[in-house]
């Protein structure tokens, strides 16, 4: 009996040590975009800031129940989901659903769903937008986000110049189907989307404030919002910074490999080395996201925190 009690006192003092990370890393985390989203407003004070997924950050100790963390919610323009009614089968989380409807009439909400069956499309918009969210729809031959779509919801020829006006978006982070960056710019202007997201490079050309600006205004003469993605929660090895010597923990804040992506690792994100990279000099990512031009930044994989508890 006397084992049992301290197995389970041990399970406990365990459970209770990890949720502590947790909530430091969450901590953490807010810290982090706050001060990209500190930074780049330092240059540009309307520059857009969107964290894709860990919507929990926008409150207090990550806890829905504690209210808003301010200085998060300030530095924030809106938020990123991936698959909240759909991935492959319906998917719909609750929780995170319940979290959702409590930011949406402070912050514009942008899901990106993916569907397996095309007679969900129709479907996962309504769905979306019935809670007020505006959606990307993809399906498996857009898995990796390099296809525009020929239709477009809610398509208009107002003049956006705030991400609470977006009423539709693109989300094409991929180049492979364009042989050159002109050939994908022209493409883009050939639409009516009411924000553009896309990556800085094609291939490891960045793009230039000229190209940007070309790109801001819509098929229909209306002004629209370009954005580039970044990840801030991992590495990707055929990035600038990538040094020829870099593999998983050279330098010690590539954490973790990241499943599925074998180009990827979750990082430390808290190290100054890593986030060096990210902002706060003129060779950062986020510095050349600026120079070039666009709107704003998309900040992917936020949610490192749920695998990176912070020990150091």
């Amino acid at each position: 009996m006397k084992t049992v009690i301290i197995f389970f006192t041990t399970l406990v003092l365990l459970s209770c040590s990890k949720e502590k990370r947790s909530d430091v890393a969450a901590k953490k985390m807010q810290d982090f975009v706050i001060s990209i989203s500190d930074y780049a407003r330092s240059f540009d004070p309307d520059f857009i800031i969107i964290p894709q997924n860990g919507v929990e950050l926008v409150f207090n100790n990550a806890e829905p129940d504690d209210g808003f963390n301010t200085s998060y919610m300030s530095a924030i323009d809106g938020l990123g989901v991936e698959e909240l009614f759909y991935y492959e089968v319906f998917a719909l989380d609750p929780e995170r659903l319940s979290m959702l409807r409590k930011i949406e009439d402070l912050k514009k909400i942008m899901v990106s769903e993916y569907v397996t069956n095309n007679s969900d499309i129709s479907a996962a918009f309504d769905q979306n937008y019935n809670e007020g969210f505006i959606c990307f729809v993809r399906d498996k031959s857009n898995y990796d986000y390099k296809e525009i779509p020929n239709n477009i919801v809610n398509e208009n020829s107002y003049d956006i110049t705030d991400l609470s006006l977006a009423q539709n978006y693109l989300y094409l982070i991929s180049t492979d189907n364009y042989s050159s960056k002109q050939e994908m710019m022209n493409a883009i202007s050939l639409t009516n989307f009411d924000v553009v997201l896309i990556d800085l490079f094609f291939d490891d050309a960045e793009f230039t404030s000229t190209e940007i600006n070309q790109l801001k205004t819509k098929a229909n003469g209306g002004q629209r919002l370009v954005i580039s993605y970044i990840s801030v929660g991992s590495a990707e090895n055929y990035r600038y910074y990538w040094k020829k010597n870099w593999g998983l923990h050279c330098p010690l804040f590539l954490k973790r490999k990241y499943d599925g992506y074998k180009d990827e690792f979750w990082v430390k994100f808290w190290k100054q080395d890593w986030q060096d990279i990210i902002y706060g000099n003129d060779d950062s990512y986020m510095k050349k996201i600026i120079n070039a031009g666009f709107d704003g930044a998309y900040l992917d994989n936020v949610e490192a925190y749920y695998f990176l508890y912070y020990k150091d």
